[in-house]
């Protein structure tokens, strides 16, 4: 029996309006809308036009209905120059993961969320108290993936399709998620990913986790939670060199751009000398490139998750169709992480475990 709700997230999760979707299915746009609101069911040749238009397993539309999310529950930077099919789709992908999410919890036992809430504390307050709760001192962040996988965010990748996206985040059952663009410099997507944490944290529950004010606070508690005052100050000097700013920012692992702010909030530059350092350093072009040789942070759970997969003998095609995904939205999901094993020879669908029939035994994951 085809569940109409997922018709509805599908297409949203492929940008399409009603008419568009119709036109593809050679339909009415009232024949759609009919579909998604269950007042009419696809018989058996149109169902299986619609998994193929949309690129969806057609078991996924016979699966059980997901909890809708609100769209002012996610963070959204620059919110207002996104088309509403833009966050339509990041909505739908969001939802997706939360479903995967639950998947990977029957099977396996992941970091509980250890977030804190510090929602009535400025942003700079809340990044050092952040630091403190989980143990970092003023040491800078190795790998800000990591460490959010290590305090249970859930941190997943966006697909290509949604590049105008630079990253967003939410709260789900008491579980904090992290979307971040691989297409971006591995300094700006860290400062992405403590952009997104700084919403986690100060904007969990009474504060808007959108609007202009809390993308500053947002911003205000990354460069804060990256960028301590006391290791700037240690190691950078009052008013330093342009070739100070470009050595320094490998310390700290963010875009040269990022630091020349931060020292200029911690009145280590003057706004003459703030302004004449991001001259010169648009001019050298940082603000393209960084020209850092950084590697891009991916996932550390998910890449165990794999690996387990592959001592098991599932294969990428296998973990897709028993998550009810296409292979190609799986791994825009999971930073291109892909499972190599092939599947045992005459393995087939029979043999593929129900998502609603989990191990007995979920394995452990301890990440580092």
């Amino acid at each position: 029996m085809v569940t109409p709700e997922r018709i509805t997230l599908a297409r949203r999760r492929r940008g399409l309006a009603v008419t568009e979707l119709a036109r593809h299915l050679g339909v009415t746009a009232q024949t759609v809308t009919d579909f998604e609101h269950g007042r009419r069911e696809p018989d058996q040749a149109g169902m299986a036009r619609i998994a193929q238009v949309l690129g969806f397993p057609a078991a996924f539309f016979e699966a059980e209905v997901l909890e809708e999310m609100p769209e002012d529950a996610l963070s959204f930077r620059a919110r207002s120059k996104l088309s509403q099919r833009k966050r339509a789709a990041a909505v739908s992908a969001g939802v997706l993961a939360v479903e995967f999410n639950q998947w990977l919890e029957q099977r396996f036992v992941l970091p509980k969320p250890d977030v804190p809430d510090f929602e009535q504390s400025d942003p700079v307050t809340a990044a050092e108290m952040t630091r403190a709760a989980w143990g970092l001192g003023v040491h800078p962040v190795p790998n800000m993936v990591h460490l959010l996988e290590a305090y249970g965010v859930r941190v997943f990748s966006l697909a290509v399709e949604h590049a105008e996206i630079d990253a967003f985040s939410f709260w789900q059952d008491n579980t904090p998620f992290v979307f971040l663009n691989t297409t971006k410099t591995p300094e700006r997507s860290r400062f992405d990913a403590a952009h997104e944490l700084g919403h986690l944290v100060l904007h969990g529950g009474a504060r808007e986790t959108y609007g202009q004010e809390a993308e500053r606070e947002a911003d205000a508690f990354a460069g804060a939670f990256l960028m301590p005052e006391l290791s700037i100050r240690g190691r950078m000097p009052n008013a330093p060199l342009l070739d100070q700013v470009v050595k320094g920012r490998s310390i700290w692992r963010v875009s040269a751009l990022a630091l020349t702010y931060r020292l200029r909030e911690l009145g280590m530059f003057t706004d003459e000398q703030y302004r004449t350092t991001c001259v010169e350093l648009s001019r050298l072009g940082y603000r393209q490139a960084e020209f850092s040789g950084l590697i891009g942070e991916s996932s550390q759970l998910l890449g165990k998750v794999f690996a387990a997969l592959k001592d098991q003998g599932t294969s990428m095609r296998d973990l897709a169709a028993e998550v009810r995904l296409s292979p190609d939205d799986l791994a825009g999901m999971v930073f291109g992480l892909v499972v190599t094993a092939v599947g045992s020879p005459g393995r087939g669908n029979e043999s593929r475990r129900d998502l609603d029939d989990p191990p007995s035994s979920p394995a452990r994951l301890t990440l580092a």
